[in-house]
């Protein structure tokens, strides 16, 4: 199974006097622009995806609905995944994704430091070894799904993204 692991874009900050209780913070106009350039990068990449899965909160909501207008993926086909919020355990995650026997590519968008407990625990290793930026994006190949057992195929910056989609 292809799992690629994708960071929200820029949100409203914490510190903006209009910004929401956490769930509910948005990505920016910038963080929005940014996405949809990284995203055409992914794209361009020549890229399939067979499930998209999304932390609840609004932020990874909107991340996954720009990737699937690139990737031509249905947005009605997006599944929430609790799964995917900050302090779930990965190893849930990956007893689930292998229930996705079908699915050859995965794709998950949720927040830091969660995301890279996932990278972590893909590669064996009980300490992080990425610190995903925002619109960030991994490739693991995983060998075997629960418990996983995979490989660290590339991880790009969102700047080198936005420029291969250009």
């Amino acid at each position: 199974m292809q799992l690629y692991i994708v960071r929200h874009g820029i949100a409203i900050d914490r510190e903006d006097p209009k910004c929401p209780p956490d769930p509910e913070r948005y990505l920016t106009e910038e963080g929005i622009e940014k996405t949809r350039q990284v995203a055409r990068g992914v794209a361009a990449l020549d890229v399939k995806a067979g499930l998209f899965l999304t932390s609840p909160y609004v932020r990874a909501r909107q991340t996954a609905e720009i990737f699937a207008d690139a990737l031509s993926y249905a947005k009605q086909k997006i599944r929430h995944s609790d799964l995917l919020l900050p302090g779930a355990e990965p190893s849930l995650l990956f007893r689930e994704l292998a229930k996705e026997k079908q699915t050859s590519s995965v794709f998950l968008f949720g927040h830091a430091p969660q995301l890279d407990d996932l990278i972590a625990t893909a590669l064996g290793s009980k300490k992080h070894l990425t610190a995903l930026k925002k619109a960030g994006v991994a490739l693991i190949e995983l060998k075997r799904v629960s418990p996983p057992i995979g490989v660290l195929v590339w991880l790009a910056t969102p700047k080198l993204l936005r420029v291969r989609g250009k």
